[in-house]
Order: C-alpha cells, then sequence, then structure tokens
C-alpha cells in the first residue's frame, strides 16, 4: 500500500509527501505546470530560460548564495526544464530542508530578472544551443519533430529556436514567469526522513501566505491527425549517416503506452523510465542491425508524456553500410513484429528489465520525488507507483496489437542524415 499522501493548500498548491526513513535525508521538488509544449511562435525556449534566471537571485536569497549555503549543508540543488513541465528541486540533509523550503517559496514570486542578467544569459543560452548543433543527431531530431508536429508544441527543440533566443526580451521572460509561476500552477513533493504531519504543517506556514494567482490559460494546440508517411533529408557536415523512424504514439494516459513500453523493450531496448541500467544488446533491433554490421548502434525511445508524441527510433549508420540498406533492415523488422507474435521469453524478459528501470529510478529520494511530481503533472502520482503492475498485465496480442495499431507507414516520420563530407551522400562512409 503507498504511504504518500496527497494534500492541496487553500491558494491550490498540490503537496506530495512520503516518508522515507532509510537515511536522513530530504529531497524536495517544485514543478511548474509549464513546458516547451505551451510556447508561441516568437517565444521557443521561453520556458528553459526562465529556469537560468531563477538561479539569478533575489533579494532574500542574492545570487550565489544558495550554491554557497546548499554547498556547506553537504546538499545538491538543480532544475531541468522539459516539453511539459518545468522543475526545481533540492536534495539536503533533514535538518537543513527549511533552506530548501523557503527558497522555492521565494523563487516562486521574488525572481528579480535583472536587465543585465537577462543579457549575459542570452549569451549562455545562445552557446548552450550551438553546442548542442555540434551533434547531427540534434539537428536530425530537430527536424524530424517539425516535421511529425505541425501545430503542436512538440515541434520545436525545449533550447528554443536561434533566431527567438536572439529577439526574446527581458519583458518576454518576466511575463512567462508571472503568468505560470503560482501555487495554483505547482506540485510540490517531498520524499525523505520526515513526520508528515509536521513536514505538512511547515509547508503551510511557508507557502501558505503566496497567494493564488489567476490560473494560466496554457497555450496547447491539438495536433490533427497524420494522414500519410512523411520525409526529411539533413545534409550536413558529419562523420556518420543516421535513420531516424518516429512513430505517433499515445499520451502517458492511453491504456496504449505500457503496452507499446513493452514492444519498445522487445525492438531497442526498455526507455519508459529513462533506460538507464539497462543495456539493448538483446533487443530484437541491435542484432538485426548491429550484429550484422548495418549499424554502428541504435537506441529507442518511448517518452511518458501530456499529449500523445512520438516512438522514436535511431540507427547510426556503420561505415561502409548505407542508409538505405539500414533502413530496409529496419522496416523488415518492423513488418515481423506487426505480423508474428513476440515469445514468452521476450515478454518475460520485457516486464523484467521494466522492474529493473523502476528499481534503479526509486533507488534514491531524489528518483522518487522527480516521479512522484512528474506522474502527477499529467494524471496521478499513481502512475507511477503502478507502473509495473500496469506493465504486468500486457500480453503478447497486446503487443502485436499495438504494433499494427501505431507502427505504420502512414503514422510515421522517416529522417535521414547525409554527412557531406565529400562522400555520395548514400553512405556513412567519410571521404
Amino acid at each position: 500500500m503507498s504511504n504518500v499522501t496527497r494534500h492541496q493548500l487553500d491558494n491550490g498548491l498540490t503537496v506530495l509527501l512520503k516518508e522515507v526513513h532509510h537515511t536522513p535525508i530530504i529531497s524536495w521538488w517544485v514543478l511548474y505546470r509549464v513546458g516547451s509544449r505551451n510556447e508561441r511562435t516568437g517565444q521557443t525556449g521561453v520556458s528553459h530560460w526562465v529556469e537560468h534566471m531563477l538561479f539569478k537571485g533575489t533579494e532574500a536569497f542574492p545570487a550565489g548564495y544558495l550554491d554557497r549555503a546548499i554547498d556547506r549543508a553537504g546538499g545538491l540543488w538543480n532544475a531541468q526544464t522539459s516539453s511539459d513541465y518545468t522543475a526545481y528541486y533540492e536534495t539536503l540533509p533533514a535538518d537543513k530542508i527549511d533552506l530548501a523550503l523557503r527558497a522555492e517559496a521565494d523563487r516562486m514570486v521574488n525572481a528579480v530578472f535583472d536587465p543585465e542578467e537577462v543579457e549575459s544569459e542570452r549569451t549562455v543560452i545562445i552557446s548552450e544551443r550551438q553546442g548542442a548543433e555540434n551533434s547531427p543527431t540534434f539537428w536530425l531530431r530537430e527536424q524530424v519533430n517539425a516535421t511529425a508536429f505541425h501545430v503542436h508544441g512538440y515541434h520545436h527543440e525545449i533550447i528554443g529556436d536561434m533566431i527567438d533566443l536572439k529577439t526574446m526580451t527581458r519583458d518576454d521572460l518576466y511575463a512567462h514567469y508571472k503568468r505560470h509561476y503560482m501555487p495554483n500552477n505547482a506540485i510540490a513533493v517531498a520524499v525523505g526522513d520526515f513526520d508528515t504531519d509536521e513536514m505538512l504543517a511547515n509547508i503551510k506556514a511557508i507557502y501558505g501566505e503566496i497567494p493564488a494567482g489567476e490560473t494560466p490559460n496554457l497555450f496547447v494546440r491539438p495536433e490533427p491527425e497524420q494522414s500519410g508517411e512523411r520525409r526529411v533529408k539533413v545534409e550536413r557536415p558529419g562523420n556518420n549517416a543516421f535513420v531516424h523512424v518516429a512513430y505517433r504514439a499515445p499520451a502517458a494516459t492511453d491504456e496504449d503506452w505500457f503496452k507499446l513500453a513493452i514492444l519498445d523493450s522487445v525492438m531497442s531496448g526498455p526507455s519508459g523510465m529513462g533506460g538507464g541500467g539497462v543495456g539493448n544488446k538483446t533487443s530484437r533491433l541491435y542484432k538485426a542491425l548491429v550484429e550484422t554490421e548495418l549499424a554502428a548502434g541504435l537506441g529507442g525511445g518511448l517518452l511518458p508524456s501530456i499529449d500523445p508524441y512520438l516512438y522514436n527510433i535511431v540507427v547510426t549508420v556503420r561505415h561502409g553500410s548505407s542508409i538505405e540498406a539500414v533502413e530496409a533492415a529496419l522496416d523488415e523488422q518492423i513488418d515481423r513484429i506487426c505480423n508474428d507474435n513476440i515469445t514468452d521469453a521476450e515478454l518475460v524478459k520485457a516486464k523484467k528489465q521494466a522492474r529493473a528501470l523502476f528499481a534503479y529510478a526509486t533507488e534514491s529520494v531524489t528518483g522518487q520525488a522527480f516521479w512522484l511530481a512528474f506522474a502527477e503533472n499529467f494524471d496521478s502520482y499513481t502512475w507511477f507507483e503502478d507502473y509495473v503492475d500496469h506493465l504486468e498485465t500486457v500480453t503478447i496480442a497486446d503487443v502485436r496489437d499495438v504494433a499494427q495499431k501505431y507502427l505504420r507507414p502512414q503514422n510515421r516520420t522517416v529522417g535521414w542524415f547525409v554527412p557531406i563530407n565529400g562522400n555520395n551522400g548514400h553512405t556513412g562512409e567519410t571521404s
């Protein structure tokens, strides 16, 4: 039985508390229900940039103060921006957690957004994007997503388009902050060594007086149904060719998502909870593409998302092989899983890997707090707690059904990265 308790303050702040008494540590997360999917054209990347600005200080906690204070306490802190959320956290010794609670409450309303700091951070974020552009797979992913999504905000990178990073103003950033950073648009999670009643009383004392804002009307444009295969080719300097195939996939709240997660595990290795700690060398695509020396590597990905997103397969073409040969071999494996049942052994292995991933994701209080906040954002924290149980119910017939439903040419976008280092554009070879 779950030992998570869910509370809602009068100002609308959702609070999840879970006692874990193994070590005297507490992780505190504050997640805001806004991410890059909610950004309008002209302001792509604003969520990520605002995240950066919240580390530039408030009057109560000037820039650099929390870095030093958290370091002295033996803790850590960071933040992350996703398509679906923006989140901040501190993990500290239990007797120091008030610092985290007070800091996040203050940052919720009192971030400064100094104009000089905005310009300084513009340079940092543009450099971050330029660094990402050194990777061929960044360019390919950006183009595949933009081709797969013509309307929905999933079409652009979290970091934003370069033109927007150059033209957004301090007022754009501050308006985004004031529109979305409020208790009634936030989820707060504490996991660790505390007493629930005492922690809740402390949270109410620190956060209860923050006024609720006008509930933001999040900008979301539903993506129309795809009605045919889409293709895109990126030709840039690079050392390898890549094939990226993206099938439109359901939201995490759809029962088909868990069936596709098992399919993903069989095809390319598990990825639903990050994939860390579990290899993919026994997957079908690894055997068919890497062991046959058509490909140098591959990865798959089915991420839980608020809105329907993508099931991605990315293959690195081996030198001497061709993009066409890799895509043909990939299609052969897709046809096979659509028309033939997976084996009992494959199903058992996929579920075993899912349990292993869940264990990796929950071995720290920081990981548990993140996943509780993450799941609460699109559905309920119980999605995370019931993750393994949902996967355990998936059958062999379920996997074939979702393969036939989603892995159709009409439902996919195919991207090629063709290096232009003097070769013929059809292989992974360089001149």
